[in-house]
């Protein structure tokens, strides 16, 4: 019988960063081997220690604006007025997002041509930011592979060894979006403008 070689790095990934991950008591030690190599090949696309975010490459969002510039008045838009408390909200989750490098502070000197006002919704006394694209989305052209309705998702699926789940709100901000895009999607606030 011939033991295969130990991955050092496999190994060492495994237990500085899948220590706390959770996986079906149902997979074989064959399985359970295998989810971890894919998880390591593909490392990048996910949070660790050293990093806060991971980033899905080769998979950039590019939206395609239906029309050219000078762009309608409807996609400038001005901050949307904020109570005190929700403006402090709005700082915390600005703040948060340029330590995590997810957003920027586009200058004075840079033209904003395109900004969405933001607002803070509220639920269970947690706040989150939210932002009113609808202006953006009527001048976008559709997206050619929409997002499948849910029970043809299940069923390709239901044939899959392994599925993976994602924080819905943390991976959000995974997503690699392309220079152009950028700048239709930044955003303005009473403290700025950023993308």
């Amino acid at each position: 019988n011939k033991v295969a070689p130990v991955n050092l790095e496999l190994e060492r990934y495994k237990s500085e960063q899948l220590n706390e991950a959770e996986t079906s008591l149902h997979l074989t030690d064959n399985q359970e081997n295998e989810l971890s190599a894919v998880l390591y090949d593909h490392k990048g696309a996910f949070a660790s220690d050293k990093e806060s975010l991971g980033a899905i490459i080769g998979h950039e969002v590019d939206i395609i604006l239906n029309v050219e510039r000078p762009y309608p008045p409807l996609l400038r838009r001005l901050e949307y007025p904020a109570s005190p408390k929700a403006r402090e909200a709005l700082e915390i989750h600005i703040k948060k997002l340029l330590e995590l490098g997810v957003i920027r502070n586009v200058g004075h000197n840079e033209e904003a041509e395109i900004t969405t006002p933001v607002i803070v919704a509220w639920n269970n006394g947690k706040s989150r930011m939210a932002g009113g694209f609808r202006a953006l989305k009527t001048y976008t052209v559709p997206d050619r592979y929409p997002i499948p309705k849910i029970q043809i998702a299940f069923t390709q699926t239901s044939q899959a060894v392994y599925i993976a789940t994602m924080d819905a709100l943390k991976g959000f901000h995974q997503n690699v979006v392309t220079p152009r895009t950028r700048e239709y999607l930044r955003i303005i606030v009473h403290c700025g403008v950023y993308e």
